[in-house]
């Protein structure tokens, strides 16, 4: 059952290890797949370069996220950690600036999860469009997406109502059915001959590339996409709240996600390459595994390749929906957004939180563009992973953290590495994104990803409103309100232990 805090909010049950956290976090790997055609696009066989270096940023990002996930063993993830550190110690006025920026990299964070909900939809609807011509006749790929919609939101909503527990037991079974075909298929071209070598090594780098500012910003955006897929499995430490051992448990749970996604990155993109070469890729840019699969499998290996990517499929946009789920909870439990987002049933679900994000998801695919609904997201995962590694270094050298028990360490000077990637985020990557978004998509999507943002604001003032009238009425019963006590003091560390 989950407990009930001073303030309205629930706090999450402790109740799965590293594996099962793992096993969750194991839709990851699988985002590569809208992007296995993409990157060729722009860099040719460059792309397995990209893919490599991408899982080795995460691997340096995430180290710094493991021992913060150690340190406030309470905070879900980037979210979490972002919210707790930039809230002010002693802060005078109306409003804490401090927790407005915590509380947008929050947000941005949930933003650049939460649209994969539809982005998969979107996907799913449109292989059962060409895998089922009965479906064709009846239905339109739009139609069909919003019915896989329904359909998939609604069961996982039902399955995770019952705990985090059965979330990681759907992780387990759809892991099986997807992760395994998709190592065959990255292991099976090379076992068979089919993979040349020249394909590779004759189009590493686009004929007309060249080291000038626009490919340069076209590079840098490349990296922010390919983060996107390649950095995702953050996600694990976002259950710190939920792990039973989180000082040993986040750590393990990261660093096995962190394997699978190198090893499938890599082998996968060269696998595609390999077999159809960089112009049969961006020839089938869309989902080139598919002639993978009939090259070494034959017409049959095809329709198993669509039926594994279907589950594949279900299975990130299970990480994503419980990823941004505990996002929301966070914000709620900090006051960053309204309480009544925070609640959570018996189990300690956060249900209202999961309702909310079917319901926008839902909205999304009417845009009917998955490739626009990404570069949109894209831009707050980016931003948020930014944000997140400015908080890692200010845990680091602020003396309010100073005494906390950090079970687990990145190594020493890390804060260095973070102030690094954090810079290379924001504003390189950001910039890049936004960039890239404009010469293939148009302004559309950036607009939008700017205006999701922007709605924070006033969601915000919202939240703060209801805090300082929740805080008026806990004074007119001599209850100090948390909020306020905040303010009057210096962080108490053990807080938010």
């Amino acid at each position: 059952m989950s407990e009930n805090r001073s303030d309205g909010v629930d706090h999450l049950k402790r109740s799965i290890n590293w594996k099962q956290g793992m096993a969750i976090a194991l839709g990851v790997p699988l985002l590569i797949l809208p992007s296995l055609g993409y990157l060729p696009m722009y860099v040719s066989a460059a792309a397995i370069l990209v893919w490599g270096l991408s899982v080795l940023q995460g691997f340096l990002q995430n180290a710094a996220y493991a021992e913060m996930a150690t340190t406030f063993p309470k905070a879900s993830g980037l979210p979490g950690f972002a919210q707790l550190v930039f809230r002010s110690e002693n802060y005078k006025g109306k409003y804490d600036k401090g927790k407005l920026i915590g509380g947008f990299t929050a947000w941005s964070y949930w933003f650049g999860w939460n649209p994969i909900l539809a982005i998969f939809a979107i996907l799913v609807g449109g292989y059962l469009h060409g895998l089922f011509p009965v479906l064709g006749e009846t239905f339109s790929e739009y139609q069909l997406a919003l019915i896989a919609g329904v359909v998939i939101f609604g069961g996982l909503f039902v399955v995770n109502w019952f705990g985090l527990k059965d979330g990681a037991m759907l992780g387990y079974i759809l892991a099986a059915i997807s992760l395994i075909p998709l190592v065959i298929l990255a292991v099976a071209p090379f076992a068979t001959g089919h993979v040349e070598m020249a394909n590779i090594t004759g189009s590493w780098w686009p004929t007309d590339w060249a080291w000038d500012l626009h490919h340069i910003l076209m590079l840098f955006g490349i990296f922010g996409i390919a983060q996107w897929s390649a950095c995702a499995w953050e996600t694990a430490a976002i259950y710190g709240p939920e792990y039973k051992n989180p000082g040993k448990d986040v750590p393990k749970a990261l660093l096995a996600c962190g394997l699978i996604c190198l090893v499938l990155y890599v082998l996968l993109q060269t696998a595609v390459i390999g077999v159809l070469g960089v112009e049969g890729v961006q020839a089938e840019a869309v989902s080139p595994l598919i002639p993978v699969a009939q090259a070494t499998f034959g017409e049959a290996g095809s329709i198993i390749t669509i039926i594994m990517l279907v589950a594949a499929m279900v299975l990130i946009i299970q990480t994503a929906y419980l990823g941004s789920s505990r996002a929301m909870h966070s914000m709620s439990a900090e006051g960053n957004l309204p309480k009544f987002i925070g609640k959570t049933n018996r189990q300690g679900t956060p249900f209202v939180a999961m309702l909310i994000i079917g319901a926008f998801n839902l909205v999304l695919i009417s845009m009917g563009n998955a490739a626009a609904i990404l570069a949109a997201s894209a831009i707050g995962y980016t931003l948020a992973n930014g944000i997140s590694l400015f908080a890692y270094v200010k845990a680091k050298k602020h003396p309010a953290f100073a005494s906390l028990e950090r079970p687990f360490k990145a190594p020493k000077g890390w804060k260095h590495v973070a102030l690094t990637f954090g810079l290379f985020n924001v504003p390189l990557c950001v910039v890049g994104v936004v960039y890239l978004n404009s010469l293939e998509i148009g302004w559309t999507s950036t607009w939008v990803g700017f205006l999701v943002l922007a709605l924070y604001l006033p969601i915000w003032l919202y939240s703060q409103h209801e805090s300082r009238r929740a805080s008026r009425k806990a004074a007119a019963v001599h209850v100090p309100d948390r909020d306020t006590a905040d303010s009057e003091k210096v962080l108490d560390p053990t807080s938010v232990m």
